[in-house]
């Protein structure tokens, strides 16, 4: 029989009851110091709505039935642009994270053009992919690619030397090793990736619908903001950080099943 030791250090873990119970009294307290705050300042709702304003604005949107064509498309870029960058991120990583030649003639570049600002080449993407839907999904994964690529380079240089030098005693092929000692060892380090990519895809998607579209929330928020409806800005963020907090909860949940052997999931997944 086996024991953890627990350092003396550490801080008590929460429990779901009392973590549910604190992001509720947060929550609460945000929404008071705001109400507050609005009123006895004396600021125009137009320029910053108090929080009855914009619950009302959710719900006349929801309701309304406007914004359900522009969340598929919205949901669409973001899951389109999250695929194809995850999947580029992740086999390129494989194949840096074994090769130094390919690291020391790639990496330099791949950085280089992390480094452009998205917003900055948007424009240039609009103008190759056009204005509907290909041209957001190339926006997103640009910003989804790299966390992916580099959280799995360093996940595949995680694996132990030891096991790997043991697996080629034994004859092992390259694929062999890769795929019973250093994928097992990347999977933590790539899930991480996936899960910056996942919430980063929603502002890819955005800042793409920025920069020239004819649908999706992005250009619903225009359309707010030319018509001076801050109330209807704050309801649309408001539902993309939903749906941030429920891409997050979905790539936690998939995490916690293909990589349960990993503390630091294992960790977070108490909380949920």
């Amino acid at each position: 029989m086996t024991t953890t030791a627990t350092s003396p250090d550490a801080a008590p873990a929460l429990t779901p009851l009392k973590r549910r119970m604190l992001i509720g009294f947060f929550f609460v307290a945000v929404i008071g110091i705001w109400h507050v705050a609005i009123s006895a300042f004396g600021v125009s709702h137009l320029i910053f709505p108090g929080p009855e304003r914009v619950a009302r604005a959710v719900y006349d949107v929801l309701v309304s039935g406007e914004i359900w064509s522009h969340l598929w498309v919205t949901l669409y870029e973001i899951l389109a642009g999250f695929a194809v960058g995850a999947l580029a991120g992740f086999l390129l990583g494989a194949l840096i994270g074994q090769s130094a030649l390919l690291e020391a003639v790639l990496y330099p570049y791949v950085v280089a053009f992390q480094t452009v600002p998205k917003v900055a080449i948007a424009p240039l993407f609009v103008l190759w992919f056009g204005f509907g839907t290909a041209s957001k999904v190339v926006i997103t994964a640009t910003i989804v690619f790299f966390p992916v690529l580099a959280n799995t380079i360093v996940g595949l240089r995680s694996a132990p030397r030891d096991q790997i030098d043991l697996m080629r005693a034994f004859t092992a092929s390259g694929w062999h090793v890769f795929r019973m000692v250093r994928l097992p060892h990347a999977l933590p380090y790539v899930f991480a990736g996936l899960d910056i990519g996942i919430v980063l895809a929603v502002i890819g998607a955005i800042v793409g619908e920025f920069v020239g579209a004819q649908a999706g929330l992005g250009y619903l928020i225009l359309q707010r903001n030319f018509s001076m409806d801050a109330a209807g800005m704050f309801a649309i963020l408001i539902i993309l950080s939903l749906i941030g907090i429920v891409l997050h909860g979905i790539v936690k949940a998939i995490a916690r099943r293909v990589i349960f052997w990993a503390d630091a999931f294992s960790d977070l997944s108490r909380g949920t």
